[in-house]
């Protein structure tokens, strides 16, 4: 009996490995040989002459003139476009999307799954082939995505926010009392969408049911936000015990927190207590960013340029205004200040089909302050260091993300025109010619 039950264990945790366990001595190494292009590789300034791409596999095995393939390679044209990384989101809720919050509170949970393969295919067909998952029980979706069950970007997942009581992740109606006074547990807790725990010994259960489920990172709401019920948009949420518990927890799993929090009396409590990345801030002053670029805390903000949302309430509305005021401040303040590490992210959920659509559209939104190149960098290779933050959690280690070089994983785009010059050879789909993610082609428009 104890040997069947070993047996069980060793086929469930095959499971949960996914394609890392599984894929690399049962996958054909393949070959693609991408010629005639020029490279943007995430991290230059200019693109490079023209030259060859050779893909065997998921990686990329050459970037050379010279570059040559097996006589049973695929060979692409690339007819001098651009070849450059696939994009990056930092901030998505693929469990939230374009769903609607009642379905997701109260509704069947079922549909929530499936519900949550179409946005990422939708991801994924726009460009983005990795996404950190900043909240919502994603985990099976990962594992499905990953052993090519359905198709989708890489997911860094964080599981279930971890919000205190009242705070930004308290989505409870007003109506439903604390588990802990009578009430019942909601049925977003249920799922593991978000956690609701106070002090230290709840909140280390919590991050580690995260770290337990297959967390790449733990994700804390260590401040106000517009879209919840309760909380003031300022105010301070966690203490520097609670945070730091996390931070420590994910520090013994090799891994980080990072944080929802717009203003500086919360971010500087977390970047006290360890926390590695700042998951807004768009209310954040100079020198709380100069303190950031100098202790390699990463600014993984959003372009909140719209200042109402039709889905919130005129409390959250008032917030989102605030929010939204702050954003100029902060990227005009940011690009000023060397060595500040900025990454991309949209933060869309509970929102229409059609704006979960315009996802990469809104890099467009920065143009007010960058250069098309300082742009896709954002989302290319400045988050290169960021997934490797992860350590140990790295669901992908075995190659880099956000870059175009010899050995880094093949997740490419061929585009139409010079994104370094008009970024809309990236934010128009018509021209993204191919989408390539782990060395496998999801479309090509070139045939």
């Amino acid at each position: 009996m104890m040997k069947n039950l070993l047996v069980t264990l060793a086929i469930v945790a095959l499971a949960l490995a996914g394609p890392l366990a599984m894929a690399k001595d049962t996958k054909p190494e393949s070959q693609i040989l991408i010629q005639n292009v020029k490279v943007f590789d995430g991290v230059s300034d200019n693109l490079s002459s023209t030259t060859n791409i050779l893909i065997k596999g998921n990686k990329i095995a050459s970037i050379s003139t010279d570059a040559k393939s097996g006589s049973d390679a695929t060979v692409i044209d690339g007819g001098g476009r651009v070849l450059m990384p696939g994009l990056a989101d930092t901030h998505v809720h693929l469990a939230f999307g374009s769903m609607n919050q009642t379905v997701v509170f109260v509704g069947d949970a079922g549909y929530n799954y499936i519900h949550q393969t179409k946005d990422a295919k939708g991801y994924l067909m726009r460009g983005v082939t990795v996404v950190r998952d900043m909240g919502g029980d994603v985990f099976g979706l990962k594992l499905a995505i990953d052993q090519g069950m359905v198709p989708g970007p890489r997911i860094y997942a964080s599981g279930a926010t971890l919000s205190q009581t009242a705070g930004h992740g308290d989505f409870r109606f007003h109506n439903q009392q604390h588990p802990k006074f009578g009430g019942s547990t909601p049925e977003y807790v249920k799922q593991g969408m978000g956690y609701i725990v106070d002090g230290v010994p709840d909140v280390l259960t919590a991050a580690r049911e995260n770290l337990r489920r297959g967390a790449s990172q733990i994700k804390m709401m260590a401040g106000g936000g517009y879209s919840s019920p309760a909380d003031p948009l300022l105010g301070n949420q966690y203490n520097f015990e609670e945070i730091k518990a996390a931070v420590d927890t994910a520090k013994d799993w090799g891994t980080y927190v990072t944080i929802h929090s717009y203003h500086p009396s919360a971010i500087n409590r977390a970047i006290d207590a360890g926390v590695k990345d700042v998951g807004h801030g768009q209310l954040l002053d100079e020198k709380t960013l100069k303190r950031m670029a100098k202790e390699g805390v990463f600014l993984s903000t959003q372009p909140f340029t719209v200042c109402n949302e039709p889905q919130l309430d005129a409390f959250s509305n008032a917030k989102l205004e605030q929010v939204c005021k702050g954003t100029a401040y902060v990227y005009e303040t940011a690009k000023k200040i060397n060595g500040l590490k900025i990454t991309y992210g949209t933060d869309l959920f509970f929102v229409p089909e059609e704006v979960i659509g315009e996802s990469v559209q809104q890099m467009e939104r920065l143009l007010k302050w960058y250069q098309p190149v300082e742009i896709l960098r954002m989302a290319t290779g400045n988050t290169t260091e960021l997934w490797k933050m992860s350590g140990i959690r790295n669901p992908y280690p075995d190659g880099d993300l956000g870059v175009v070089k010899e050995g880094a994983y093949a997740d490419l785009l061929l585009v139409e025109g010079n994104p370094l010059e008009d970024l809309s050879a990236v934010t128009d789909q018509d021209n993204l010619k191919i989408i390539m993610k782990d060395g496998k082609i999801y479309k090509n428009t070139l045939n």
